[in-house]
């Protein structure tokens, strides 16, 4: 397994639009009603989904799309700032640790491109798969955040990870546990 990000291209956003949109290609954690289909090109025409408070890569191995990584800047204070990060693997990829290798991957990334301290992350308390995936790449449990996503009918608990620049340097610029 050879995984990499890479930048959005053009032909990849039917498959943007897919795992976005599609309740079968979602995933139970992450189906939250159909989306603009024109949302994604205006997105990738106005700066190919890279920018300064966020972007979206692909999740290749090989010429094989994976799935995508997204991430977004918060505000922390008026004098710094985190990312908050997610990701959604095809249906047909998951189960194999590439999530968890993007991850690592796009933490590399944003440390190394951007002088955030801090990149955190977030599931639905049910999402077990997805809490494994984020402590392999390297990732630390700060606790249950009651109430704070809706989903399917109904108000859900989730869970924050986080991981500080310190973390990195400690694991020897590895972002694994």
């Amino acid at each position: 397994m050879t995984i990499r990000l890479r930048p959005v291209e053009e032909d990849d956003l039917p498959f943007l639009y897919r795992l976005t949109s599609d309740p079968g290609s979602t995933g139970e954690f992450q189906w939250y009603g159909f989306q603009n289909p024109h949302r994604m090109r205006a997105g990738w025409q106005d700066n190919g989904m890279l920018g300064d408070d966020g972007g979206i890569l692909i999740i290749a191995n090989g010429d094989d799309k994976i799935g995508f990584m997204s991430w977004s800047k918060q505000v922390a204070n008026r004098a710094s700032y985190y990312w908050s990060m997610g990701l959604i693997v095809a249906p047909e990829h998951r189960g194999q640790g590439h999530g968890t290798e993007a991850q690592r991957l796009l933490v590399r990334y944003l440390f190394d491109h951007t002088t955030a301290n801090r990149i955190e992350a977030s599931t639905e308390i049910t999402n077990v798969a997805e809490q494994r995936a984020l402590e392999k790449a390297g990732f630390t449990r700060e606790g249950v955040i009651r109430g704070s996503g809706f989903r399917a009918g109904e108000w859900r608990d989730g869970v924050r990870y986080s991981m500080i620049r310190s973390d990195l340097a400690s694991s020897g610029g590895q972002a694994t546990a």
